[in-house]
């Protein structure tokens, strides 16, 4: 039992923020401890937590290098040349190890909707394991039912074992890369619920835990016993701390507000800044306007500053002073309750700030209660949105044909982020699927003008030829796998949205509280994004008595792409300046040289010297694959770094 009365214990405090699986209901978990350190582990011990068949193999899957790298699909990707989205194509385990080494504590929000079907034998990802790896692994004491569990277990996804054994290490990389700060959104329904939801509390901490959101999606008329109208959305910080640290405040707008500023605006304009005019016809407007403005009726009130409502100054209750009406000098009594301001020095300071108001009477001043500073709440843990009106619109996104089987609105995912996503944030999804995720982030980017980024990852898992998507990909020359329904998504939800800009229609020339009046323009929007195809890694093979290299990809934009990743020293998104063609590539002041052999001394030279020039100094790296070891690159070993 670990003591947290005491003083501050600094190993304790370093483990939660770092390790948060090792300690767990206030205990240390010392075969936790052991997996972290490479330690051999025994399968079968128990504890406290959830266990399951397989969780120490799907660890140790966690902490293995990935045998995969990216291929640069100049064909799919669009605005390739300028885009910051990525989208990779391929097992996400894979992905995430390859995106760790630049992304480690830099992405602020994930957003998944893993599979969590339970009702069919058939599991696209392949996740495996055998005697073999078992000893790779460093796991032990395994006899052969174990082996057979595990094996079913990795096999079904009708075991709560095998589906655990398949999220955790992804689960556990996904902590990898959330900033400090960050934020992840997991998208469950009752069928892993209880399990995720203890499987969440051991790897980010149940310390860190911030809420079960309940989505409601309408009535399943065919439901054999009650209608499960609704989905979890589980919601964890990496660190909550670190979010009350830097005062972060999440809140969400009231709905409604924007159609009465845009009102108001017009109202002014048409009667050239006449306010009490303004006021009183926007009082006759709120009788036929949209329900959701109704209930922010009592802001009826216009000024320079802004939309408010008047409020007595005594409706919570304080001080016992009198004051004198700076209008006619009358002396006003506090009334029985006392003023909201309990000292006086506070109530001549509202009143200098233009928020209290006397008239020309005897009657108490009135308080100016502005909507900009009462336009946000608390987000609600329930929230209702027809399940229907995704699978809608996806249909007339591709023209009628039912591409996706039940896709996630792009409207709930955009609500999560406009309430608890800052708008230069970097997001990552990597249960793709149709691409709500990257189609959210360019909606809300649109609607107020942010710079959010995405990174998409999705399996090519294949579509069945009795699928309507089979046949949509088969018509447009598209690979029949989801990935091309994502990519293909994206290119027609962000062709759309830039489609839909319009110069507003407001005019905002005589905009007197234009900080209210929702942005009317984005800046430098971003409908593109770079496509990676996941392959083979190079590796060297024997055959027969010969060693030989093992070599799927030898696309030169490519291996600079992967000393890029591997490397992590510069954002995978930016686009390499060349230097010499299919050879030597730079970004900032590094330098990226494949096929090294076609490379000439003074070519290397250069190379060296320039990223040695400035203040900012950078570095030569070389791609060990395509490495020629001759006199040349010998010559220069001491300066450059050669990159497998």
């Amino acid at each position: 039992m670990i003591d947290t009365e005491t003083s501050e214990n600094k190993l304790l405090n370093f483990l939660k923020e770092n390790y948060p699986t090792v300690i767990r209901d206030n205990e240390l978990k010392l075969d936790e401890l052991k997996a972290i350190l490479g330690l051999p582990v025994d399968e079968k011990v128990n504890g406290y937590g959830l266990n399951f068949v397989g969780r120490n193999v799907a660890r140790a899957k966690y902490a293995q290098k990935s045998e995969k790298e990216l291929h640069l699909n100049t064909v799919l990707s669009k605005d390739i040349d300028t885009t910051q989205n990525l989208v990779l194509k391929g097992d996400n385990l894979d992905s995430l190890k390859i995106l760790k080494t630049h992304y480690s504590g830099k992405i602020k929000c994930i957003y998944i909707d893993p599979p969590y079907n339970t009702t069919s034998d058939e599991f696209v990802y392949p996740d495996k394991f055998d005697k073999e790896e078992a000893e790779v692994l460093g796991l032990a004491n395994l006899s052969e039912s174990d082996f057979a569990r595990m094996d079913f277990s990795f096999k079904t996804k009708k075991s709560h074992n095998g589906w655990l054994s398949f999220i955790y290490p992804r689960l556990l990389l996904a902590r990898d890369l959330l900033s400090n700060d960050g934020v992840i959104f997991i998208s469950i329904d009752d069928n892993e619920q209880a399990n995720m939801k203890l499987l969440c509390d051991e790897i980010f901490g149940e310390e860190n835990f911030i809420g079960q959101i309940i989505w409601r999606g309408g009535k399943r008329n065919l439901a054999k016993y009650i209608s499960v109208s609704h989905e979890y959305i589980l919601f964890y910080a990496k660190n909550l701390n670190s979010i009350d640290k830097n005062n972060i405040i999440w809140r969400e707008s009231k709905i409604g507000l924007d159609e009465i500023y845009k009102q108001a605006q017009l109202l002014l304009v048409k009667n050239k800044n006449n306010f009490l005019q303004a006021s009183a016809e926007l009082k006759k407007w709120f009788k036929n306007a949209p329900e959701e403005c109704k209930q922010h009726e009592h802001y009826c009130n216009i000024d320079s500053t802004g939309v408010y409502c008047m409020d007595n100054v005594s409706r919570v209750g304080g001080g016992k002073y009198s004051v004198i009406n700076p209008i006619n000098n009358k002396e006003i009594l506090p009334p029985s309750r006392g003023w909201t301001f309990g000292k006086e020095e506070d109530f001549w300071t509202a009143y200098n700030k233009g928020i209290i108001e006397f008239r020309n009477d005897d009657k108490l001043p009135v308080f100016k209660r502005y909507l900009k500073d009462n336009e946000f709440q608390l987000f609600e843990s329930v929230f209702y949105k027809d399940r229907r009106a995704s699978s809608i619109k996806i249909k007339e996104l591709f023209n009628g044909n039912e591409v996706f089987d039940f896709p996630k609105d792009e409207g709930v995912i955009k609500k999560l982020f406009q309430v608890f996503v800052s708008s230069d944030s970097l997001i990552l999804d990597f249960f793709a699927g149709s691409g709500t995720t990257g189609h959210a982030v360019m909606q809300l980017n649109t609607e107020d003008g942010g710079n959010r980024k995405y990174i998409l990852c999705q399996i090519d898992e294949p579509i069945k030829e009795d699928k309507p998507a089979y046949k949509f990909c088969i018509d447009n020359n598209l690979p029949p796998v989801i990935s091309s329904i994502t990519i293909e998504r994206l290119r027609r939800a962000g062709e759309k949205i830039a489609a839909s800009l319009n110069p507003s229609a407001v005019d905002t020339s005589q905009n007197l509280f234009s900080e209210e009046i929702l942005p009317s323009g984005v800046r430098g929007l971003d409908i593109g994004f770079k496509v990676f195809d996941s392959v083979e890694a190079p590796r060297l093979a024997v055959e027969g008595e010969q060693i030989v290299m093992k070599y799927e990809n030898n696309d030169t934009l490519s291996r600079i792409y992967n000393m890029i990743f591997s490397i992590g020293v510069d954002e995978p998104t930016q686009t390499p300046e060349t230097v010499v063609e299919g050879c030597v590539y730079k970004i900032g002041t590094n330098y990226y040289i494949t096929n090294s052999e076609k490379v000439n001394s003074d070519d290397f030279s250069n190379a060296i010297k320039n990223a040695s020039t400035g203040s900012a100094t950078g570095k030569v790296f070389i791609d060990g694959w395509t490495a020629s070891l001759n006199g040349t690159l010998q010559h220069y070993k001491e300066d450059v770094k050669i990159v497998f």
